[in-house]
């Protein structure tokens, strides 16, 4: 069954190979439910949807909860754990081009491209002569936050634009060239640039609190390519508003896909719709994956990328 709206390519695959059925919304979920849901033993679901424990409930014979992309914090990780249900992701194949939309971040919100190309695009430039000066990217400090896969690959890119990279995770990285910070506030005091890698999920709920956005200061920078949930969004508009912030490149919003107008109105501030993995040739490579994970799982049991 498929929960969610999907890649239309992999939604022809899941109907023609697999002659799935999609979980409609609205009054019709119910009666479809009863009439469906006691045959369903395979779910293939998103990041923005998932699977929450209520809709587990009515699928006595799930065994397995396929997400097509990495973050699989809207799925209730723990309730499939209790009910013996394997979830499923797909790391690695969007860690580059995720990697490359925060490195795109950085530089565009620093440098103030995005607000150049608006500036130009108005016609304002013959009246008012050039925009005012940015902020050079290379050579910055950089505190990355969740050094995990793509959080790395980030500090490999970022190397090569000579910037200093610390990092901030619940454990140390064994044999990490970068520094460690066990507390985040601290690190963002330190940093000219806070950049967002962690996973979603009740864990990382928050955890970029109006402390941690204060320590950054008015010098600072964020990057969000991760999940808005991380970051306290009502703290971030207010200190963007009142100029106790630099400015933020941003992919992910807490209440997707609505976008607080307030930010809307800021030239820096730099706004995408949560397109981090949105190329041809990785969507490609993750539907490859979410429909490997899929095979495996009718045919053996188990999946190739369990997320626990």
């Amino acid at each position: 069954m498929q929960v969610g709206t999907l890649k239309p390519s992999l939604t022809k695959t899941l109907e023609r190979r697999y002659r799935a059925i999609e979980l409609p919304e609205g009054e019709d979920r119910e009666t479809f439910l009863a009439e469906h849901g006691g045959d369903v033993t395979a779910v293939v679901t998103s990041g923005r949807f998932g699977v929450q424990a209520d809709l587990m409930d009515r699928l006595p014979k799930l065994g397995a909860v396929v997400n097509f992309g990495v973050g699989f914090d809207t799925t209730d990780v723990e309730a499939a754990q209790a009910r013996n249900i394997v979830v499923s992701n797909t790391p690695d194949v969007l860690t580059d081009c995720v990697a490359d939309t925060a490195v795109a971040l950085l530089l565009d919100v620093m440098r103030g491209f995005s607000a150049a190309d608006r500036f130009v695009r108005a016609g304002r430039w013959p009246s008012e002569g050039n925009p005012p000066l940015t902020r050079q990217a290379s050579n910055r400090r950089v505190g990355i936050l969740g050094l995990g896969r793509i959080g790395g690959a980030i500090a490999h890119r970022l190397v090569g634009f000579n910037c200093t990279i610390s990092y901030h995770n619940r454990r140390e990285v064994a044999a990490s060239p970068y520094t460690y910070y066990a507390d985040l506030a601290e690190m963002a005091r330190e940093v000219d640039v806070l950049v967002i890698a962690a996973a979603g999920g009740a864990g990382t709920s928050g955890l970029v609190t109006r402390d941690v956005l204060a320590a950054l200061g008015p010098k600072g920078y964020l990057v969000n390519i991760a999940r808005g949930s991380v970051v306290d969004e009502d703290a971030l508009v207010e200190l963007l508003l009142a100029g106790q912030l630099a400015g933020a490149g941003l992919d992910v919003f807490a209440h997707e896909p609505k976008v607080p107008q307030a930010l809307l109105e800021l030239d820096n501030v730099v706004l995408l719709p949560h397109v981090g993995s949105g190329t041809v040739e990785t969507r490609a490579a993750m539907e490859e994956l979410t429909l490997a994970n899929l095979d495996n799982f009718l045919h053996s049991g188990t999946v190739l990328n369990p997320v626990y």
